[in-house]
C-alpha cells in the first residue's frame, strides 16, 4: 500500500508502542495513589510531562494532558471563555476542523455572539477582515495554525498580535502544524495550543492542551488531576508513547524539506499529465506534505475508486467529514463552486512516503482517469 492520507492519521512509532508496551507491564499502578507502585507512576507521569514540554518548548506546569485535539479545544475555548467577563464575542477560523466548527454553532445556539475569520480565494486568512472583527468586546480567538485539508498556513503571531492589541486571548489549533514544521510555545504568541498525538506517529486518544501559565481557566472536567484542571486518572501508556513519538520526530526542518520536494513532483507530474488538474492553495504558504486538487471535474468518488484499484490511500479531505456528499466547507468558505469541491481530492504525504511511491503514482494514475476525463481533455 502507497499511503498518503498523514493529514487523517500517521502510522505509529514502533518505539513508541513498545515504550506505551513497557508502561503497561511496569508503571500500571495509579499515578495519584499514594503508596510505593502510585508514586513510581507518578514519576514517570512527570518524565514524559517533562519531555513534551522540552520538544514544545513550554513549561512543565503548562502541558495538560487529554483525549486528543478535540477535547483540548473544547476545554480551551470552553474554559478560556467561562473565564471571562460575560458577553463578550467569540471569533473563530471559518475554515477550522468541523468538530471545531460544530462547537462554535453549539455555543451560537446558547446566547454566546460567535463571529467567523474569513480567507480569501487562496485558503489565506483575509487579514483585513480580521483586524475589522478584533475590538474590546472580544474574549477569545480560536484559529488553527494550518489547515487539514488545503494545508494552509494561517498566520496566528500576527493574530495573537491583534487580539492582544484587543484584550483578548488567542488558542490554535495546532494539530496538523506540529510534526511537520517547527514549533515552539513559548515563542509562538498564543495563550493556549491544542495537539494530538496520533497526528504525529503517536497514539490515538490522546493529546494536550498548552496553556500558558497564569492563564485563566475554568475546568469542564472537575477532578484533581492536571492541577486540577482536567479530572480523570492519566492515560498513562498513551501519554507516555506520545511524548516517545515526540521525541523521535528529530529535526523537522529537514523532514519538511524532503516532504516539500516529493509533493511539488507529485504535483509536477500530475499537471504535466493530466493538463486539467487543479491545485489549491498551490502558490501561498502550506504544510510540506499537503496537496490538495482536482482532476477536471472528475467525482472525487471516481478517483478514489481507481487509486483504490492501485492500492493508494488517500481521501477527499477532513477524514471526519469524508464519507458524506456535501461539497467541503474549507473549499466553500473559498468560494469554489459546488462541483468543483465535489472533486476535490488531497492527498499528505508523510515519513513512509518516498519517491518511488510517488512515480509509480504518476506512471499509473493518469491512465487509469484518462477515459473518464476525455471530454474535458480535448477541450483544452
Amino acid at each position: 500500500m502507497i499511503y498518503l492520507d498523514h493529514n487523517a492519521t500517521t502510522p505509529p512509532a514502533t518505539a513508541a508502542v513498545q515504550a506505551m508496551l513497557n508502561v503497561m507491564q511496569s508503571a500500571w499502578a495509579n499515578a495519584s495513589s499514594q503508596h510505593g507502585p502510585g508514586q513510581d507512576s507518578k514519576r514517570v507521569l512527570g518524565a514524559a510531562r517533562a519531555t513534551v514540554a522540552r520538544v514544545l518548548g513550554c513549561k512543565t506546569v503548562e502541558v495538560l494532558f487529554t483525549s486528543g485535539a478535540t477535547e483540548s479545544n473544547q476545554l480551551a475555548v470552553r474554559g478560556l471563555l467561562a473565564a471571562a467577563e460575560p458577553g463578550r464575542r467569540v471569533l473563530f477560523g471559518s475554515v477550522e476542523h468541523s468538530a471545531h466548527l460544530l462547537l462554535a454553532r453549539t455555543l451560537a445556539a446558547s446566547g454566546v455572539q460567535v463571529d467567523y475569520l474569513p480567507v480569501l480565494p487562496d485558503g489565506t486568512l483575509d487579514l483585513a477582515a480580521a483586524s475589522a472583527l478584533m475590538g474590546p468586546d472580544v474574549a477569545l480567538v480560536s484559529l488553527m495554525a494550518a489547515n487539514n485539508e488545503t494545508g494552509v498556513l494561517m498566520p496566528t503571531a500576527e493574530v495573537a498580535r491583534m487580539a492582544h492589541a484587543a484584550g483578548a486571548l488567542l488558542h490554535v489549533d495546532a494539530t496538523q502544524l506540529i510534526g511537520k514544521l517547527p514549533f515552539d510555545f513559548a515563542s509562538c504568541g498564543a495563550d493556549a495550543v491544542s495537539l494530538s498525538a496520533h497526528k504525529f506517529h503517536g497514539p490515538k486518544g490522546v493529546g494536550a492542551l498548552l496553556l500558558r501559565q497564569g492563564t485563566p481557566l475554568v475546568p469542564q472536567t472537575p477532578g484533581s488531576q492536571e492541577r486540577k484542571r482536567r479530572g480523570g486518572t492519566e492515560n498513562l501508556p498513551a501519554i507516555v508513547g506520545m511524548a516517545r513519538a515526540l521525541e523521535l520526530l528529530g529535526d523537522v526542518s529537514l523532514e519538511a524539506e524532503r516532504l516539500s520536494a516529493l509533493r511539488d513532483a507529485l504535483e509536477a507530474g500530475l499537471l504535466q499529465a493530466i493538463p486539467v488538474t487543479h491545485i489549491w492553495s498551490r502558490d501561498v504558504p502550506r504544510l510540506p506534505g499537503t496537496s490538495y486538487l482536482r482532476f477536471g471535474q472528475l467525482s472525487v468518488d471516481v478517483v478514489l475508486q481507481r487509486l483504490d484499484k492501485l492500492g493508494v490511500a488517500a481521501s477527499s479531505g477532513a477524514a471526519c467529514s469524508s464519507a458524506g456528499s456535501e461539497p467541503s466547507h474549507v473549499l466553500t468558505a473559498m468560494g469554489v463552486g459546488a462541483e468543483e469541491a465535489l472533486a476535490a481530492v488531497r492527498f499528505s504525504l508523510g515519513c513512509t512516503t518516498t519517491l518511488a511511491e510517488v512515480n509509480t503514482l504518476l506512471a499509473q494514475l493518469p491512465p487509469l482517469l484518462a477515459p473518464q476525463l476525455q471530454p474535458e481533455l480535448t477541450t483544452i
